[in-house]
């Protein structure tokens, strides 16, 4: 088995098993447990995470938030609405944002678009890679208050039923606006648990990493080495870098939220697994054969097939380690993907 092949990180998913909505109590999600010394898979709900973590421990979070950054617009010398998806905000004067755009031939270099009748305005600017667009954003009030009026939450592709309630693709700490995406390991957690686990003795400390186009670009080349990240904005602040850091030189095992903590600690991080201070862009992409610096664990969900995501669990877990607890869990009827249920790596 070549692991640099991308045809290696494909699996045979039922459909029914991708999930379309969340639970209505986030806790109740199905928990897989791979423990990596033991070789070992159990299996619990999440509201019982605790159970598997130990006084000392450290629980980092990615306290983005998502924007509604789905948007339609009507394009000046052009019928019909256009799909416009904020990706990433860009340097430079006024509000400027990279997004995606659909149909292109709509958006070319010049075209004024008007979202919101006319809450909202935007010229298309340039073409960047892989087709994006740079978009020149006006509006009377502050740009993403407006965008909260008339967005969409952006959901993934494979998710067809209308979300509800806007706030289950929220974590319940989610504080800092700038995500297209959420970081879904942590849509699992409630206040509650959150204290339980305080109580507990499990320290818990927040990074950010914004998610962006990374999330909504598939893995093209097969060679994956081939493959070239996008980058997403992190920060770690001294104050949590030095907590973090303090935790593990106690002894107490890193725990990342999701992969977005951990592509954050791994890209702040240096070959002595000390974290640093860290505020930037990364476009880190972790697969088999690449080292882990300062995470000693993962929750995290279920992933797509041939995703950078589950290269990312495979380089953690182990190739074969990995490739059979999706089989457990396809045959065990576990739930998929955004609103699905959970792993615990150990």
């Amino acid at each position: 088995m070549n692991l640099m092949n991308l045809s290696s990180y494909y699996y045979e998913l039922p459909k029914e098993l991708i999930a379309q909505t969340p639970l209505e109590d986030r806790s109740a999600s199905r928990l897989l447990v791979y423990d990596r010394e033991k070789d070992e898979i159990t299996h619990s709900v999440f509201s019982s995470i605790g159970e598997y973590l130990r006084e000392g421990d450290c629980l980092v979070l990615n306290d983005t938030k998502v924007i509604p950054a789905r948007l339609w617009a009507k394009a000046e010398g052009h019928a019909g609405d256009v799909e416009v998806l904020l990706l990433s905000p860009e340097k430079g004067e006024g509000v400027r944002w990279k997004c995606l755009t659909r149909p292109g031939k709509k958006t070319r270099p010049g075209t004024v678009l008007s979202f919101g009748d006319g809450l909202l305005t935007g010229t298309v600017t340039d073409i960047a890679e892989e087709g994006t667009r740079i978009i020149d954003f006006k509006c009377s009030a502050p740009f993403l208050e407006t965008v909260e009026k008339i967005g969409v939450m952006p959901l993934p592709p494979y998710i067809h039923e209308k979300l509800a309630d806007k706030d289950r693709y929220q974590t319940v700490y989610a504080r800092e606006q700038g995500s297209a995406a959420a970081p879904t390991a942590g849509l699992h957690f409630t206040p509650e648990l959150l204290e339980e686990l305080r109580e507990r003795g499990v320290l818990i400390e927040k990074v950010l990493l914004h998610v962006g186009l990374g999330t909504f670009r598939p893995v093209k080349e097969k060679d994956l080495r081939d493959h070239k990240m996008h980058s997403e904005f992190i920060r770690v602040t001294p104050e949590a870098a030095e907590r973090i850091n303090a935790a593990k030189r106690a002894g107490g095992r890193i725990i990342s939220v999701g992969t977005t903590s951990c592509r954050t600690l791994e890209s702040a991080a240096d070959e002595d697994g000390v974290l640093h201070p860290t505020e930037g862009e990364t476009d880190i992409f972790l697969y088999p054969g690449k080292r882990f610096k300062i995470t000693d664990a993962l929750i995290t969900n279920f992933h797509l097939p041939e995703s950078t995501l589950l290269m990312l669990v495979a380089a953690f877990a182990g190739y074969e380690n990995i490739m059979r607890v999706y089989r457990e869990a396809v045959a065990l009827r576990y739930r998929f993907f955004s609103f699905g249920d959970a792993c615990l790596f150990l």
